[in-house]
């Protein structure tokens, strides 16, 4: 289900420092987890506005949280998405017996509402330990590096080349979540730019790799912004140089929409990402903290 996300995005906007997922939000609101409208609850002030948000994030396994700082209303908004998370206990399409929220550091109230609702954060755990970290970068000067012979970096072909999107999507990140209703909506997003959805083709004109920009002009720190989510390369072509290809068309496009900088997220656990997008020319901005409730 596409829903009117504009109003929970200009929410989180009213705050760009606090939110993880600001600019990729239409990405993230786009999910099938919200073909289930239960999955979402909103707090409206008294002039019918959000003043706070609740998505559990099947997809990814995770809880969206936007409050308005003065609201007060975090707490409630993460009690609400429990109780939610353990409602879907035992569903087998929906269900999951854990749920993450990533928080940035720094953002002390979260945290203490967190660990009081019983989550604890994986940065130190003895097994499997998890954070996150936020790296940026000007949008201008990115090296644009050209492909090996053969491969073509271009837009992505609208619906018709959906169907072969969400096949290397799987592929690369080893999930079945991507689903092809959950990319055509992103095509049909209002804030959605088709000249920053690309693709790598390869010499036998299969894809070879991906990289979806998002452009806010409200920007992270309220000037105009842009961030890469998702990005991925198939096993079988890695080592040729098409991440930074990738990377430096879809940060050019951004520029010359206007983005200022540009962001991108992933974990500190994944050092082939890591080395990649500082390649490129992106710095550790902000470290995220990964906090776990099991529910089932």
């Amino acid at each position: 289900m596409l829903i009117d996300s504009e109003p929970l995005i200009s929410l989180a906007s009213r705050q760009p420092e606090r939110h993880l997922h600001l600019i990729d939000l239409p990405y993230r609101l786009s999910s099938w987890a919200l073909d289930r409208p239960e999955n979402l609850r909103v707090w409206r002030d008294a002039g019918g506005a959000p003043s706070a948000w609740a998505v559990v994030q099947s997809p990814f396994w995770a809880i969206d949280i936007v409050a308005d700082a003065s609201s007060g209303l975090y707490a409630d908004a993460l009690a609400w998405a429990v109780e939610r998370a353990q409602a879907l206990c035992g569903d087998p399409d929906q269900g999951r017996p854990c749920w993450f929220v990533s928080v940035l550091d720094g953002e002390e109230a979260e945290i203490r509402a967190l660990t009081a609702a019983g989550f604890a954060d994986q940065t130190d755990v003895s097994q499997d330990p998890w954070s996150k970290v936020l790296l940026s970068r000007p949008a201008l000067g990115v090296a644009e590096v050209e492909p090996p012979e053969g491969y073509r970096v271009r837009q992505l072909l609208g619906d018709a080349e959906v169907p072969a999107y969400v096949a290397l999507h799987q592929a690369v990140f080893e999930s079945k979540n991507m689903t092809e209703a959950w990319r055509t909506r992103t095509l049909r997003h209002q804030r959605y730019r088709p000249e920053l959805d690309l693709v790598v083709e390869a010499p036998d004109g299969t894809l070879a790799g991906f990289c979806i920009g998002w452009f806010a002009p409200e920007g992270r720190a309220g000037r105009p912004g842009g961030q890469i989510e998702p990005l991925g390369v198939s096993a079988t072509h890695r080592g040729l140089g098409l991440s930074q290809a990738l990377l430096g068309a879809c940060c050019a496009r951004l520029a010359r929409l206007g983005a200022e900088r540009v962001s991108v997220e992933t974990d500190n656990q994944r050092d082939a990402a890591l080395a990649a997008y500082e390649a490129a020319g992106f710095r550790r901005e902000r470290f995220v903290r990964v906090f776990r409730r099991d529910m089932c």
